[in-house]
């Protein structure tokens, strides 16, 4: 397993934007977050989609098929705020080029009210495209190059939707830092304590293992396929094979 520590409680996230660059003026139209407790996945995520008063750009909706009619009746990201970062705080984020999407997402607390800080004040933001060119050098790390690696089933992504890039990721994180965790970690320690006391007990007390030596017969058989072997043109592993075999 990977020896890094991570919390408890960890959340895959991923946005959808209007366009590159929030200091161009682009916002963010999509949040997907899948939670994860201890390297499982719980079921709960959350998931919006986000009204964000400006067309986006042809080439993004290129990518991601979210139109602007779609989000005419979304609401704007002020509206959804208390409850995405309730479901983010105090847990560690994995994000696939963190700062694409955390540079947004301050970008839209910076909006709202300056004094809301920034998403690194209420969670540790860990990027796994980063941790994936260190894992993987000189490879391609994008995430469906990451799922063909990992043998991660990515078929329905034919265009890109924050959910479903979450839910993907979430399992190759899972199979990229060490895969699921021992079936050893569902036993509490007393249990645990048992299992070893008794596998200590069972390699201790078993009784001596009988050692049965071959006849002379069984020995003369085992020669003369070594002979055998050796007549065919095969390398034999076992060269001293004696002629009184034959």
């Amino acid at each position: 397993m990977d020896n890094r520590s991570f919390t408890n409680r960890i959340i895959i996230l991923d946005t959808e934007t209007t366009g590159l660059n929030p200091q161009e003026g682009h916002r963010v139209i999509e949040i997907g977050c899948v939670e994860m407790i201890k390297r499982r996945i719980t079921g709960r995520h959350f998931h919006v989609y986000i009204n964000p008063d400006r067309l986006i750009d042809e080439g993004a909706i290129a990518v991601h098929g979210i139109s602007n009619e779609f989000l005419e009746d979304k609401p704007r990201f002020e509206q959804i705020l208390e409850d995405f970062l309730d479901f983010i705080k105090n847990a560690e984020l994995v994000i696939h080029n963190a700062p694409f999407d955390v540079g947004f997402i301050n970008n839209e607390l910076a909006l709202i009210n300056s004094t809301l800080g920034k998403v690194e004040d209420y969670s540790k933001v860990f990027d796994s495209l980063i941790y994936a060119r260190k894992k993987h050098p000189g490879q391609r790390n994008s995430l469906d190059a990451l799922c063909k690696r990992y043998g991660v089933d990515n078929s329905q992504r034919d265009l890109h939707g924050a959910l479903l890039d979450a839910e993907i990721l979430a399992e190759v994180f899972l199979l990229m830092t060490g895969g699921q965790s021992s079936l050893l970690d569902e036993i509490n320690l007393e249990e645990k304590q048992i299992y070893n006391d008794t596998a200590k007990y069972t390699l201790n007390n078993r009784p001596a293992l009988k050692i049965i030596t071959s006849n002379e017969i069984e020995r003369l058989a085992h020669q003369q396929t070594l002979l055998n072997i050796q007549k065919s043109g095969v390398q034999c592993l076992w060269p001293n094979a004696k002629s009184t075999a034959q």
